[in-house]
């Protein structure tokens, strides 16, 4: 539930918001705050993320692939940024959600001088906190 926390979180905020104005007579205006939070809401949402793998699964594949690997959790908005500047290449990398695996949040302790800070992106020759998308699109 701790990954959809931040999304119901803001479309519960667009109900709040979108609702009072939609009975209140702004409908227009209602309507456009509660879709405003309900899109926010779903793109911040676990499933706008690729399939998210394990660290131990990650790590394997990236030893046969040579693929990074990005260390995201939900409700993040650099890694909403990541996600949607590599768009369709997103595939090409491997995610691995700190969230769901705690031996994935522990690998990013380990580069992240002790934080939990992502994305955080890791090649087989190099580890990158919180890197721009765009030098993620470079390095495969």
């Amino acid at each position: 539930m701790r990954r959809w926390t931040p999304a119901v979180i803001l479309i519960a905020a667009g109900l709040v918001g979108g609702v009072p104005m939609i009975v209140s007579g702004s409908v227009v205006g209602g309507v456009l705050v509660l879709a405003a939070f309900v899109l926010f809401g779903v793109l911040i949402s676990p499933p706008a993320f690729p399939r998210s793998v394990t660290d131990a699964d990650a790590r394997a594949a990236q030893a046969t692939d040579g693929r990074p690997i990005i260390y995201w959790r939900p409700g993040c908005p650099y890694c909403l940024r990541m996600r949607t500047v590599l768009a369709r290449k997103a595939g090409r990398y491997h995610w691995v959600d700190i969230w769901s695996d705690p031996a994935a949040a522990a690998s990013v302790r380990a580069v992240a001088d002790g934080n939990e800070t992502v994305p955080t992106v890791v090649t087989p020759e190099r580890s990158y906190v919180n890197p721009s998308p765009r030098l993620v699109q470079n390095l495969h």
